[in-house]
């Protein structure tokens, strides 16, 4: 792997304001996004193992590229540490999930896209749109603030406002809201549709039997009552009802 895979031109030539994305190559885009998103909702060490997995690639391949990002003034990393974001690696990470969560966004509601078909197209758009491009699609959207599955779509400026969730694995029984399903699993989309899991459907908390791994619930208005495992419960983010 060449520097230039890294970014499009000299270490640090990147603009410093948010957006900039344009100036990296796809390989940095992709780095700083999942570096980025690996702790938006879970609290845990970004390693080059999990940097590998995540990105199918191998860790000697990871360890270069963090490596020549670091050279860039992008992210930091000691040897054997964890990987994290400098303030500029930052930015640029939260301009590539605004582009990723604004295509998402536009496949559904203008082109039909159902919320378990996007995430694969997005991956692939977001690497052939300009910033411009991006604000022109927010701005054709109406500004939204979230995306189809819940995630939060960082502002043009670099703000970032999640809303105050708890995984519904961790949820005590009550009353609660969806907020946010993980977009990683199609088949969980569709599943969790299927018995009444979208967006801001009111849901209560019966049970949590963590020795058999399963959760009892009542969603919707109807209250319908339903099941799921941990593996799907820690995918969905609640809520507190209003």
């Amino acid at each position: 792997m060449s520097a230039d895979d890294v970014t499009a031109g000299p270490a640090g030539s990147a603009a410093a304001s948010f957006g900039g994305a344009d100036a990296l190559s796809a390989v940095s885009q992709d780095y700083l996004k999942v570096i980025w998103a690996a702790t938006e909702w879970e609290d845990r060490p970004v390693t080059t193992k999990l940097l590998a997995g995540r990105l199918g690639v191998g860790a000697s391949t990871v360890s270069e590229t963090v490596r020549r990002l670091a050279d860039s003034g992008l992210v930091t990393h000691e040897p054997y540490g964890a990987v994290g974001l400098t303030e500029h690696g930052r930015l640029l990470a939260l301009a590539m999930v605004r582009r990723h969560r604004l295509v998402e966004t536009f496949l559904v509601q203008v082109l039909g896209y159902g919320w378990d078909e996007v995430h694969d197209e997005a991956e692939v758009l977001e690497h052939a749109v300009s910033d411009v491009f991006v604000e022109r699609l927010a701005a054709h959207l109406g500004h939204p603030t979230r995306d189809p599955h819940g995630d939060p779509i960082p502002g043009v400026d670099g703000t970032f406002a999640p809303p105050p969730a708890t995984s519904l694995w961790q949820a005590s029984a009550g009353h609660w809201q969806v907020a946010r399903i993980s977009d990683a699993d199609p088949e969980l989309l569709r599943h969790v549709e299927a018995v009444g899991l979208v967006l801001d459907a009111p849901v209560e908390v019966v049970a949590r039997r963590e020795a058999i791994g399963l959760v009892s619930l009542l969603v919707g208005p109807e209250r319908a009552s339903t099941e799921l495992g941990e593996v799907a419960a820690r995918s969905i983010w609640l809520v507190a009802a209003d």
